[in-house]
Formats: C-alpha cells, structure tokens, sequence
C-alpha cells in the first residue's frame, strides 16, 4: 500500500501549499512598538509572598484524593466520541459507548487505587522575582532568568500587545512553577500486552493521562488555598475548577501564553525535576 499512500500525502501538502499561498499574514509591530503597547497591570492587587516558598516534594500523592478531581471530557475524546462530560452519557448518538466506556473505565480505575499500580509524584516551588523588560528574572541565589515572548501583532480597538513579564511587579514579586509525573504503568502495558489486550492497555494509558491532568488541578488547588495560601477559603465543586473559575492561572511551556518550549529545562532545574518528580526532558523538550 505504499505507493498509493506515498501519493496520497504529496497531493494533500500540493493542495496545503495552493491553499495557504495567496493568504495574507497579519501585520506584525516591531518589537518596540509592542512593548511600548504592554498590558496596564494594577499591581495593588497582587497577592501577598506565598507562606511557604522553596520547593514542596509530594512522592506519592493519594490516587483516590486525584480521582476525585478527574476531567472525564478528555478521556472520552481519546476513544473519539466527542462530547461534555457527564452529558456525553446521555447523548442519543453515543450514549451506549459512551456509558459502557466508562463502567469499564471505574472498574479499572478502583483497580489502580486498590491494587496500587500507579504512583504520583510532584513538585512545586515558589521564587521571589521581578520583571526586567519582556523577562522575568528571580532574584533568590539562581538568578535564573524566564523570557518570555511578547504579542507582536498589530491589535486592534486599543487592545495591548502582552506577554507574561507584563503581571510580574518590577518592584518585586514570586512566581511559581511545578511537574508532576504518574509512575508505575510499563509492568502492567508489557503485561497488557504480552496478552494481546489492547482495550486494556490504552485503557490504562488515557486513565493515567487523568491522573496527571488531575494532579496538576489538585496541585494548583493546594497552591493557591495552602502553599501560597492567597486563597484560603476557596470551595469549588470539581466542575468549576474545570473552568477554572478560580483565581489565578498556570501558563506551561508550550501553551499560547508560552509559547516557547525551551524554557522546560530552566524550570525543571529549578524544581530539580529528575531527582523530586523521576522526569527528564528530551531533545525535542517533551517529557
């Protein structure tokens, strides 16, 4: 089949190329008109200096704690039926795998927590810092500096130009970071494997990739009401902190806010990522 296929993907780049090439690109400022346009920060609402900085090690946080906190909307889109969840188990197109998927996903998920297949391990650390210019530089004993990218489009309706130095107080102020890993899961794939059962091993695969994306949410939760502790009295049901109605956010490497993945290695020195959390990053900066 790979003549044809070969073929197939040349027409499709041909077609990708025809369609992108009379299209405009979007008026880019030069980088001192940007910066001259940075968003207005009113930093007299700034939170205080976190109550417990330097870095907070978690080798094996509770797995049903982290169920508790899951986002089942991706789960389901890793199998490809798409839809919100819990809605998706009453849509009338997929609802019979939608609710079988998920009788099978709590059978497997009380297994990982009964019978411990799985272990997450975490850090976080809090920084004092400043901004200088478009970077944010910690002023502890690393003297580590973050750069981060400034919007360059040209925005209209009087909108700012923004980058995320921008909401770091010149005067000084913290900043946080964090990794979190889920550990534990190639004895149980090879086993999976070796049996030829492949519905239980991307099972396992997507319920661990919850477990990750709810250690993260758990994690941010403990910042912002413990570690932090700007927001003691938080209550949120696990629906609003899915949209993330909380306040504060945790911008990563890589997403629109930051876009650059080059900073990872800075941010898992600083949180001595591989030694606290087991993780390393590759060449290409993916865990």
């Amino acid at each position: 089949q790979r003549d044809g296929y070969v073929t197939e993907i040349a027409d499709e780049y041909i077609h990708v190329r025809d369609a992108r090439s009379g299209k405009k690109t979007s008026e880019v400022l030069p980088i001192a008109d940007a910066r001259a346009n940075a968003a207005p920060i009113d930093f007299g609402m700034k939170p205080p200096a976190p109550k417990q900085p330097g870095l907070h090690v978690f080798d094996d946080r509770d797995l049903a704690d982290l169920a508790q906190c899951i986002d089942w909307t991706p789960f389901f889109r890793a199998w490809e039926l798409h839809g919100v969840y819990p809605r998706i188990l009453d849509d009338e197109i997929v609802v019979q795998s939608a609710r079988a998927l998920k009788v099978d996903a709590d059978a497997m998920l009380e297994q990982i927590i009964s019978e411990k297949w799985l272990t997450a391990r975490g850090v976080a650390g809090f920084w004092s810092c400043i901004q200088d210019g478009d970077d944010v530089l910690l002023t502890d004993e690393s003297g580590a500096r973050l750069p981060m990218l400034r919007q360059q489009v040209n925005k209209s309706r009087g909108r700012p130009n923004m980058c995320l130095a921008d909401f770091i107080d010149p005067t000084g102020d913290w900043i946080g970071g964090f990794a979190v890993g889920i550990h534990g899961i190639e004895p149980h794939i090879e086993r999976f494997q070796a049996d030829k059962d492949d519905y239980s091993d991307i099972m396992l695969k997507a319920l661990a990739d919850r477990f990750a994306e709810a250690f993260a949410e758990r994690l941010h939760q403990h910042t912002r009401t413990t570690l932090w502790g700007y927001a003691p009295g938080e209550q949120l049901t696990n629906e609003a902190l899915i949209k993330e109605e909380y306040r504060g956010i945790r911008p990563a490497p890589g997403y629109p806010a930051c876009p650059d993945h080059s900073l990872k290695p800075i941010l898992f020195e600083l949180l001595e990522a591989e030694k606290n959390v087991g993780l390393t990053l590759t060449e290409s900066f993916a865990m």
